[in-house]
């Protein structure tokens, strides 16, 4: 049992050095991340909390928070190789769920949006997000809500996630929208940012319509022509161009 905590231990270690070109060494890490000493906390207070002593275990996440800035609720699970860049600021509500080697940046809130109203009926409750394997979260993000962010799915700084996130894709903007669908790739990015040009939706929305409309513009053009030289379909009619009753009837008058 020892062996496989100082095991665990070590992994998260490496985890952060790997992740951080600021880390030199274990030893810096262990003393110097608060990242990793809110975790370690973490995983103290969360059995006692499981045992049914949640005040304790407040107590235990309100000295991390006092320490390192870094708020856990100690109802939250967290994966391995959890990693918090900076990590001040960073808020992770009760019922979130974070599975293994995600990487959040600071000031990301991991919340819930039910109104604080009739709290009683929210006990026991999923209303926190859940963050897959692989997860990158930049700085400034707000994930809210029982949604789910798909493994190895990226969240650009300053995002406000209130739907969920496809595996493997780029959300960014507020609200958030899905910029890269199945093209972010598995190389890690740091902020949660891909190395590779960045489409903006919005852009991308209106130079669809100026395609359109430079479309509509060009019928158009060749409407007025056609009208102009009197082959088009609003061109008038010459008195030997009428048909339907109101033709029949003049040539029955003629005869």
């Amino acid at each position: 049992m020892a062996m496989m905590f100082f095991k665990n231990i070590a992994a998260e270690l490496d985890a952060i050095k790997a992740r951080d070109p600021a880390a030199r060494s274990r030893l810096m890490v262990a003393l110097t991340y608060p990242c990793f000493h809110a975790v370690l906390l973490h995983r103290l207070a969360r059995p006692v909390y499981l045992a049914g002593f949640p005040t304790l275990a407040r107590m235990v996440s309100q000295f991390s928070r006092f320490i390192t800035g870094i708020e856990i609720h100690p109802g939250a699970q967290i994966g391995k190789r959890f990693f918090i860049d900076h990590g001040m600021g960073v808020v992770i509500g009760e019922t979130a769920v974070v599975g293994d080697d995600v990487t959040l940046y600071h000031d990301v809130t991991l919340g819930g949006i039910a109104p604080a109203i009739n709290s009683a009926a929210q006990v026991n409750v999923k209303r926190h997000p859940t963050l897959e394997d692989g997860v990158i979260v930049g700085a400034g993000a707000q994930v809210l809500g029982d949604i789910v962010v798909g493994k190895g799915a990226r969240v650009g700084g300053n995002a406000v996630v209130i739907k969920s996130v496809p595996a493997n894709s780029v959300a960014v903007g507020v609200p958030a929208r899905i910029v890269m669908p199945k093209e972010c790739g598995s190389e890690f990015a740091a902020y949660g940012m891909p190395t590779q040009d960045l489409p903006d939706p919005v852009a991308r929305a209106i130079e669809g319509l100026l395609d359109q409309i430079s479309r509509l513009q060009a019928r158009i053009t060749v409407l007025e022509t056609e009208v102009e030289r009197g082959t088009g379909p609003a061109a008038p009619k010459t008195d030997g161009q009428e048909d339907g009753e109101l033709g029949d009837v003049r040539r029955f008058g003629h005869n």
